[in-house]
């Protein structure tokens, strides 16, 4: 059976991670979400094992002692972490695992864990990236030059990255998206080769 591995997609807030991904899930069929754990409460239609993973602080930071995380962080008091039990059980069924994360999170992932695709959704500029964040109509003045400051952080890092995609076009970006996920799935490391010899 071919190996799947994990897909780790990273970009300024306003980029259209979640609607590239949302097309991505309904357009290649071995694709899994890497469900992350957590130590915040569980809210109003969240399931456990679909939503998140959810711990107790005190089994989280065993989790931490028994080096169970590829990364995690703490935001507001709770903690947040990518399981590798998970991400690899996931991958030996030959699943694609998607982890959307930002960039400090996929640089810890990238030291602990070997053979993950790195691809970076960034906006054709920044002036675009400002007048999507705007146009969402969701964020105050204050909150939009926060998003622009990190955004710009975030772009120091592309070399960081295997697979840089601009998203000018919603369309021209998820193709591309497609063109790698499909590209390394037909990696030679990835495939259990063993043609027997004929007689």
């Amino acid at each position: 059976m071919r190996k799947g591995f994990l897909l780790i997609i990273s970009g300024p807030s306003g980029v259209g991670k979640g609607t590239v991904l949302h097309d991505l899930m309904n357009t290649q069929n071995n694709l899994v979400y890497s469900v992350s754990v957590t130590t915040r409460e569980k809210r109003p239609g969240e399931i456990e094992g679909v939503s998140y993973f959810y711990k107790t602080h005190e089994e989280f930071e065993q989790m931490i002692k028994e080096d169970k995380f590829l990364e995690y962080a703490k935001v507001h008091n709770n903690y947040y972490g990518t399981p590798k039990d998970f991400v690899i059980n996931k991958i030996n069924e030959g699943k694609i695992v998607i982890l959307e994360i930002d960039v400090q999170g996929a640089l810890n992932v990238k030291k602990n864990f070997d053979n993950g695709v790195y691809i970076f959704l960034a906006p054709p500029s920044l002036s675009e990236l400002k007048n999507r964040i705007v146009n969402r109509g969701t964020e105050s003045e204050e909150d939009i030059n926060l998003r622009m400051k990190n955004a710009r952080k975030e772009l120091q890092y592309i070399n960081e990255y295997d697979y840089l995609v601009v998203n000018d076009h919603l369309n021209s970006a998820i193709n591309l998206v497609n063109e790698i996920i499909n590209a390394e799935k037909h990696r030679v490391s990835r495939e259990d080769i063993n043609f027997e010899k004929g007689e």
